[in-house]
């Protein structure tokens, strides 16, 4: 039993073939792990980490991308509102150019029938005149020849007398007021043989 006991000298610390044995054993582990786990785990790191990055790299691309395609969205909408701008721009223009088209022809078709009107108006007066001129030079034909007693059946000489009376008569002016002239005159026909 000595032996026991003196081999047994610490409790604590192994024999030392066991701590060879153990670190040929650690050594082969750690062979073995940094021979083929490490760089197997160093592959699914650097996979990992390719992954995030090129993840960052593509979200960044997609709002890079985004911001783009809102800054063409707001171009395009801006745009678009120009062109509404110009075209609401060109319709009262169109309108307005329209409006005054119709003002014109309603002022040339108003002067138009004005005219019509004026030119009836003249032509009527003009036959009014004419028909009451051979009107009332029968009457004062016959009325001359009453005074006159005699008759003026002559009709080249009964047109002169009338033709006369009536020039005279339209080249009457009334006279001034207080001046004491009426502008009546008397008519003589046959006066101015």
């Amino acid at each position: 039993m000595s032996t026991l006991a003196a081999e047994s000298g610490n409790p604590l610390l192994p024999p030392l073939g066991e701590i060879i044995i153990g670190l040929i054993a650690f050594a082969v582990v750690m062979l073995v792990f940094f021979r083929f786990i490490a760089p197997r785990f160093e592959q699914v790191f650097r996979a990992r980490r390719e992954a995030i990055e090129g993840g960052i790299e593509r979200a960044e691309a997609m709002q890079a991308e985004a911001r783009a395609a809102l800054e063409q969205y707001r171009a395009q909408l801006a745009e678009a509102r120009t062109e509404a701008a110009q075209i609401r721009d060109q319709a009262r223009a169109e309108g307005q150019q329209i409006l005054a088209e119709l003002r014109a022809q309603a002022q040339e078709e108003s002067a138009r029938i004005v005219a019509r009107g004026e030119e009836q108006l003249a032509a009527n007066r003009q036959s009014v005149v004419n028909e009451l001129r051979g009107q009332i030079g029968a009457l004062a034909v016959d009325l001359a020849g009453r005074v006159v007693g005699e008759s003026l059946e002559d009709d080249a000489r009964r047109r002169g007398t009338v033709d006369r009376f009536l020039d005279q008569l339209d080249g009457m002016a009334p006279g001034a007021p207080g001046d004491g002239r009426t502008g009546s005159t008397v008519f003589v026909p046959g006066g101015d043989r």
